[in-house]
């Protein structure tokens, strides 16, 4: 746990003593005693494998690596490969510590305030909370009810009593607050009601806004008109989808797609697309409707496809041979979004992504904008 700690404070992600306190003092293993990690088979297939932290010294050394455990697969999408290992979908994890303990420092909570936290998942960066707050400020939601319990368990056995209900963290707490922060560990599409209901003028909320193409960590702060305004931070991280369900992931219905239409040449590759992380997150302004995916054609040829609900596609590929080349079909404006963008984010100086503001407006509009030149991109549409 010392060691931890000490890791992240010399890596810049602890910047203050109590957050630096809190994690040498909250045991990880007792909230992560097995995890589960990608690999591929003797049969060639990518599987989770299972691992437990009490199995031998260097399994419980893994526990305190500053990475990312997933801890739960989907039940519905899980089948078993081996004794110890899966396929199927992560729907939850022990988020890496870095990424904890930067989105803890940039929270900025203050001795007194309470507490909202969206995604109790195994109750880690509950235990954290309570060990820089106490049990009373700390308030915690999941939507898995199963998850609650054993993170409640966890949470009591070394003293911790924060508290927790099995409900849609889209909905608040229930009760309701006001609380002082809230800090979700999921990702949502826009800053749900609830949570600007739940807070007071001058809270903060930190949270990942997921659009389609790329999303990010946002901090907000409310004010009294029930506005949320911010910025993006310079802490990069995603977090899975928040989901009305505990075993049900929404899926966006989509159109066909539509036939290839042509190809033609391009200055923006899907290497720059991959690389570039503040430039797939421009591509999500610019572009909130649209979906990022790989796609491999009959031919075996991996490439990035942008695709939007109405069937409409543009692709470049992921292969040396034919790179500077986009294939679409439906209209052939959806990659010239691309290449308009990736021009703008050049001649602009390839701003980092805390060089863009976030506002949730009161009734529920958002928009994002470049903060130096004050240029506007409306995420919602304005009915």
């Amino acid at each position: 746990m010392t060691a931890l700690a000490d890791e992240l404070t010399k890596g810049g992600a602890i910047r203050s003593r109590e957050w630096a306190e809190a994690f040498a003092t909250v045991p990880r293993h007792v909230f992560v005693p097995e995890w589960y990690e990608q690999e591929t088979d003797d049969k060639g297939i990518t599987v989770w494998r299972r691992h437990q932290a009490g199995t031998s010294d260097e399994d419980l050394a893994a526990v305190y690596r500053d990475a990312t455990l997933v801890t739960a697969l989907d039940p519905d999408t899980a089948r078993q490969a081996d004794e110890s290992a899966w396929t199927g979908f992560p729907t939850s994890s022990s988020t890496l510590p870095g990424l904890m303990a930067r989105m803890l420092e940039e929270l900025d909570v203050e001795d007194g305030h309470r507490v909202l936290e969206v995604g109790t998942g195994t109750g880690y960066n509950a235990a954290l909370l309570c060990a820089r707050l106490g049990d009373g400020a700390v308030h915690s939601v999941d939507i898995s009810p199963d998850l609650v319990r054993a993170a409640e368990r966890r949470l009591s056995g070394i003293g911790y009593g924060p508290q927790l209900s099995a409900v849609d963290g889209r909905n608040g707490y229930p009760g309701g607050g006001p609380f002082d922060r809230i800090i979700a560990t999921c990702s949502v599409p826009a800053v749900p009601s609830a949570w600007i209901e739940q807070t007071m003028p001058g809270s903060v909320i930190h949270t990942d806004i997921a659009l389609g193409v790329e999303g990010g960590l946002v901090r907000l702060t409310t004010d009294a008109e029930h506005r949320a305004l911010g910025r993006y931070t310079g802490t990069t991280g995603r977090f899975i989808a928040a989901r009305t369900d505990a075993r049900v992931y929404h899926r966006t219905e989509r159109a066909p797609a539509a036939p290839e239409a042509d190809h033609r040449p391009t200055p923006v590759t899907a290497s720059d697309i991959r690389t570039h992380y503040p430039f797939r997150l421009l591509l999500a302004f610019h572009l909130p409707e649209a979906k990022l995916v790989y796609h491999r054609d009959d031919a075996g040829t991996l490439s990035l496809q942008l695709q939007q609900n109405d069937g409409s596609w543009a692709r470049a590929p992921l292969t040396e041979e034919g790179t500077g080349i986009v294939t679409y079909g439906g209209t052939p404006d959806l990659w010239q979004q691309v290449e308009d963008a990736w021009t703008w984010w050049n001649a602009t100086g390839r701003p980092a992504q805390d060089r863009f503001g976030y506002v949730r407006e009161p009734d529920g509009r958002a928009s994002v904008w470049h903060i130096p030149d004050g240029r506007r991109w409306e995420l919602t549409p304005d009915d």
